[in-house]
C-alpha cells in the first residue's frame, strides 16, 4: 500500500484512472436511469412508487459503504500513518453525507404513500439519521482544529467508534420490529425481488459506486493541492520571519 502513498504516484494513477471512471458512471446511470424509470414494470403492491428505489436503495447502500471507506482508511492512517489515508477519509465525508441525506429524503417520499407519513422513529430510520450526524460531526471535527494533525486524529477517532453504528443499521430490521422492509436482496436465501426489477437496481448501485470513486478523486487531488498550497505558505512564512530575524540581528549589533 505505502507504494501508492506517494502523492506523484497517485496523481499519476488518478490522472489516468479519473476520464475513465466519469464516462463509467454517465453510461451506467444513463442505462440504469432509463431501464429503472420507463422499462422496469411496476410493483404489484407498490405500483409506480417501486421507482424511487432505484435511488434510495443505492443512496443507502453508499452511505455505509463510504462511511465503511472512512473507517478503514482512519484506521490505516493511525497504525501505519500511510500519508493518504487521513485525506481518503476527509474527501470521502462530503460524498457519504451527501449520500446517507438523500436516502434520508427519497425514504420519506417513499414512506409517505406507503406508509402513510413522511418519518416513523423506527430502528433503520434512527441509526441512519444517526450516521447522517456522524458524517456531519466528522467534517466539522477537521475545522474545529488549528493543527491539521489533531484534527485528523480526532475526526479518526471519531469514524471508527461510530462505525458501531454500521451493522446496527445493517440488521436493525432483523433485530427490532420496524415499519421498514427487511432485505430482499443480499439475503441468504438470495435476492427476494424479480429479476426484472433487480437488475436495473444492481446498474444503479454500480453507476453510484463509480460516481463516488469519480467524485473522491477529484476531491482527493484537491486535498493533495491544498496541502501543497499550505506548506508553501508555511515555508514562505518560516523564510520570512527567518529573514525579519536576521536583519533585526544585523541592526542590533
Amino acid at each position: 500500500m505505502h507504494r501508492f502513498a506517494n502523492p506523484t504516484r497517485f496523481l499519476r494513477i488518478a490522472n489516468a484512472v479519473l476520464p475513465w471512471c466519469v464516462s463509467l458512471t454517465a453510461v451506467l446511470f444513463v442505462l440504469g436511469l432509463g431501464w429503472g424509470l420507463f422499462f422496469s414494470p411496476p410493483d404489484y403492491q407498490q405500483g409506480e412508487t417501486v421507482r424511487i428505489m432505484y435511488v434510495h436503495v443505492p443512496a443507502a447502500w453508499m452511505g455505509l459503504f463510504i462511511y465503511g471507506v472512512m473507517a478503514v482508511a482512519s484506521a490505516v492512517g493511525l497504525i501505519w500513518r500511510h500519508p493518504l489515508a487521513e485525506l481518503t477519509a476527509k474527501a470521502a465525508a462530503p460524498i457519504g453525507a451527501a449520500f446517507t441525506f438523500l436516502s434520508l429524503v427519497t425514504g420519506s417520499l417513499w414512506g409517505k404513500p406507503m406508509w402513510g407519513t413522511w418519518w416513523v422513529w423506527d430502528a433503520r430510520l434512527t441509526s441512519m439519521l444517526i450516521l447522517l450526524f456522524l458524517y456531519i460531526g466528522y467534517i466539522f471535527l477537521w475545522d474545529a482544529f488549528d493543527d491539521p494533525q489533531r484534527a485528523a486524529k480526532a475526526a479518526a477517532i471519531l469514524a471508527l467508534v461510530g462505525s458501531v453504528n454500521l451493522p446496527i443499521i445493517k440488521f436493525s430490521v432483523d433485530w427490532w420490529n420496524t415499519l421498514h422492509q427487511p432485505a430482499s436482496v443480499v439475503t441468504m436465501q438470495g435476492p427476494k425481488i424479480d429479476s426484472a426489477i433487480l437488475w436495473p437496481l444492481i446498474v444503479m448501485a454500480l453507476a453510484f459506486k463509480a460516481f463516488f470513486v469519480s467524485v473522491l478523486l477529484v476531491r482527493i487531488k484537491a486535498e493533495l493541492a491544498e496541502r501543497k498550497l499550505r506548506i508553501m505558505r508555511l515555508n514562505q512564512v518560516a523564510r520570512e520571519n527567518s529573514r525579519l530575524g536576521a536583519a533585526q540581528a544585523g541592526a542590533e549589533s
